[in-house]
């Protein structure tokens, strides 16, 4: 979904700083977005919850642009079992990608909008921010934290001219949920519970990101916007 929405923003003709810790991956969709957009597009290795690797990237970002106006951030993992088989590494391991690694960015990137006097910034929460499946406590938890942080956050910088909100997906066909999707079983037990009757594809995410990207959305901030194909209306 991340790439979807770098997509999405390029073809609007914005610049990209990619930011993901796979260097062969984050090269590839680099050379990517440059061929197929046109738009200047940089890749830089980062793990979310480092703060001294979040720190180089956005540096990196600032050396290049000279600015950041939009920060999204997609990071996220998902271990999945139920709370008995689970360990408190697992947990914090979740939480450390999902929340902190969230935290730290947006950080390191509030300072510099701040003295722009603008910014769009773009959690990557879920439809489990809101609502609950079994066997997800350390993701769903995660999720629930991502919401709150974007409203708390977007109160803070309401009057600096910077927006946060949250995107909250439902079912993805993503490599997140693979092990769903090579489930019969299980995939046929999401496809029950979405009143659209299927799973989206990565690049229905892409216009509301851009919509929460630009100055059109400036007077929306502190929202979740569900993509869930109806999921949470039941």
């Amino acid at each position: 979904m991340g790439l979807a929405m770098a997509k999405a923003l390029a073809e609007a003709g914005a610049s990209i700083s990619i930011a993901a810790r796979d260097e062969k991956t984050n090269h590839e969709a680099e050379n990517k977005i440059k061929s197929v957009y046109g738009v200047d597009c940089i890749s830089v290795n980062c793990d979310v919850t480092s703060e001294e690797s979040v720190k180089n990237a956005v540096q990196t970002t600032v050396k290049r642009f000279g600015k950041i106006d939009i920060l999204i951030n997609s990071a996220g993992i998902n271990l999945r079992g139920k709370i008995e088989d689970l360990s408190v590494y697992d947990f914090n391991q979740v939480q450390q990608v999902n929340v902190t690694g969230t935290w730290i960015a947006c950080r390191e990137v509030v300072p510099l909008m701040k003295k722009n006097g603008y910014g769009r910034i773009i959690n990557v929460g879920s439809m489990l921010s809101v609502t609950a499946i079994p066997e997800r406590t350390p993701y769903a938890t995660s999720k629930g934290a991502i919401l709150q942080l974007t409203r708390a956050l977007a109160m803070e910088v309401a009057k600096e001219g910077i927006t946060v909100n949250a995107l909250l997906p439902g079912p993805f066909a993503t490599e997140l949920n693979l092990p769903l999707l090579n489930d019969p079983e299980k995939y046929q037990a999401f496809i029950a519970k979405i009143p659209m009757g299927r799973w989206a594809e990565p690049h229905e995410i892409g216009g509301l990101a851009l919509y929460l990207s630009s100055p059109s959305s400036g007077f929306v901030t502190g929202a979740g916007f569900s993509i869930d194909g109806g999921w949470v209306t039941q």
